[in-house]
């Protein structure tokens, strides 16, 4: 298939997935009146939801593919990804609409005009030839899995200098965080702050790199390739809270926090979930009281908190907690405010404060993702300071809003996050296929492996390009959800998916903690838990948002 021909397919396999998502929305808009009745359709809303974000994923891989050929570089490679990834979600599409078509408000016809039509199926078949998919496993093969694709000069000079600190600062301690479960050295803090990895999205005038989105992101995929909670995840949290500061802080608390956040003086925990309130966040019960003490006025905090990551070592605290008592406020009740804290270096802590008040936390063991240490958190009488309530008395009400500002940021990160940690498993599953013999030669030689990295290839660059499309968007508008949490959602199942097929590609020595593939398995399994569990970000944000 020459140059021209692909293009043409890869254009009629697009055409006929967006008619499809258009009419599928169209249709789930309708039944679920605007998308306010969606619990009465959930599996048919989550099916709808995954489709368009694999469709919308497609559409930047496309989108990647055109922009090189556009600056007179078109890549071979890159346009064959293109139409594997958009053939692969076309021939899913195709039998969940054949199966579910009722389910759709579609018929046959609305089917055989589009996905089902003679030159849709024929793009599909060319797309999904074994031989394109080996020759691209070939290609990893070669290059042992690096990802050197083109990308904005800045990004790219970030991309470099932060692979080539991760590879030597992260990655020798990486294994042993993980078997020890570690909290993360102060020596790897002070480094990463005197990079500016802390801030790299925070204006200037706050002491940031205010270099975007983008950079941001491409810093964060590099890392977590080192080390998920051991590099990736950390500039994660400051990031959610400096999103909710910019959004809603005032000035003179944008003044006193952002700088040293920014500065690495400041590390930062996130304290949202509850012990029995996880996504349903308007449910919060944790209490915060107006109060004196010590002739202060502010608050007294009490309740549990869980899952907060990094609480022990945690200089501050961003605390989502219920300030107006009705339950019939729902989120309208809760308020975010900034907690001071004590640094405790190990899996347990008490900080008892002059007044009387007492936090208490303990980490929760865990199969992956350590480094950091997420605890369950207890609150008695704790005292805030009123000037830590985020936006002061403008803020009072208006927490369950700028967290979510915050998510959206930490959505974002979770994109890169996932996408760094599978092209990882790429990276090792390219190298011990070149290196394992079996059966006479390196097991890359057989069809099979180059297949599979071929298509692990593939989706991984459809998640590259679905996150890095998601950073541009937020850099124009900082307020948008919908693409961070397709982003979010897609990379996430990537990674897990990836890190799988590289551990089976391994064999036996990939259930061996000698080797990082068997790290990689167990850190991305959380990645479709944290930042918005996958149903509920299918349900509650990408079906909301498409169906309103």
């Amino acid at each position: 298939m020459s140059g021209s021909e692909a293009d043409g397919a890869l254009a009629s396999v697009i055409d006929a997935l967006d008619a499809t998502v258009d009419e599928a929305v169209a249709q789930a808009s309708a039944i679920t009146y605007g998308g306010r009745d969606i619990d009465a359709h959930q599996p048919h809303a989550e099916r709808v939801a995954y489709l368009a974000t694999e469709v919308e994923a497609a559409k930047r891989l496309r989108a990647y593919a055109d922009e090189l050929a556009e600056q007179g570089g078109r890549d071979a490679r890159i346009d064959d990804m293109a139409l594997v990834f958009a053939a692969e979600v076309a021939a899913k599409a195709t039998a969940q609409l054949d199966a579910h078509l009722e389910d759709f408000g579609l018929d046959a016809a609305f089917l055989e005009r589009t996905l089902a039509a003679p030159a849709v199926r024929a793009a599909i078949r060319a797309g999904l030839r074994d031989d394109r998919l080996t020759a691209l496993g070939r290609h990893q093969l070669a290059t042992r899995g690096v990802n050197n694709g083109r990308i904005d000069e800045i990004a790219g000079m970030a991309r470099d200098a932060v692979r080539q600190f991760a590879a030597t600062e992260v990655a020798p301690i990486a294994e042993r965080l993980h078997r020890h479960d570690d909290l993360i050295p102060e020596e790897l803090i002070r480094k990463m702050a005197e990079l500016g990895y802390f801030g790299m999205a925070v204006p200037e005038e706050y002491g940031g790199g205010g270099m975007g989105n983008l950079v941001m992101i491409v810093t964060t995929e590099e890392l977590s390739a080192a080390s998920l909670a051991g590099a990736g995840s950390l500039i994660t949290r400051p990031e959610i809270l400096t999103k909710a500061l910019l959004k809603g802080g005032t000035q003179a608390q944008k003044e006193k926090w952002l700088p040293p956040i920014v500065a690495g003086d400041l590390m930062v925990g996130v304290s949202v979930t509850e012990p029995d309130t996880g996504s349903d966040v308007a449910s919060i019960t944790c209490r915060a009281d107006v109060a004196e003490r010590d002739g202060r006025r502010g608050y007294v905090i009490n309740g549990a908190k869980a899952w907060c990551t990094f609480a022990g070592r945690a200089n501050v605290l961003a605390l989502l907690t219920r300030t107006d008592p009705n339950p019939k406020l729902g989120a309208k009740g809760l308020s975010l405010f900034i907690v001071e804290k004590e640094t405790f270096p190990g899996h347990a802590f008490e900080m008892r404060q002059p007044g009387g008040g007492l936090l208490t936390g303990k980490a929760d063991a865990t199969p992956g993702y350590r480094g950091m240490h997420s605890f369950t958190l207890m609150f008695d009488n704790f005292f805030v300071p009123a000037e830590n309530l985020v936006g002061e008395e403008g803020g009072l009400g208006k927490g369950f809003y700028l967290q979510m500002a915050g998510f959206a940021a930490g959505r974002l990160q979770t994109g890169g996050r996932a996408t760094g940690l599978a092209q990882a498993a790429l990276q090792r599953s390219a190298e011990y296929a070149n290196d394992r013999k079996q059966f006479g030669k390196p097991i890359g030689e057989f069809g099979l492996t180059q297949y599979k990295l071929g298509r692990m290839a593939t989706h991984i660059a459809a998640a590259r390009q679905l996150t890095y499309a998601a950073a541009r968007a937020m850099d124009e508008d900082e307020s948008i959800a919908l693409l961070p949490a397709m982003a979010k959602l897609f990379a996430s199942d990537v990674a897990v998916w990836v890190t799988q097929e590289g551990q089976l590609l391994h064999g036996g020595w990939g259930y061996a903690e000698e080797f990082p593939i068997s790290r990689y398995v167990v850190d991305a399994t959380v990645l479709p838990i944290f930042e918005g569990v996958k149903p509920i970000l299918e349900l509650k944000v990408i079906a909301r948002t498409l169906f309103a």
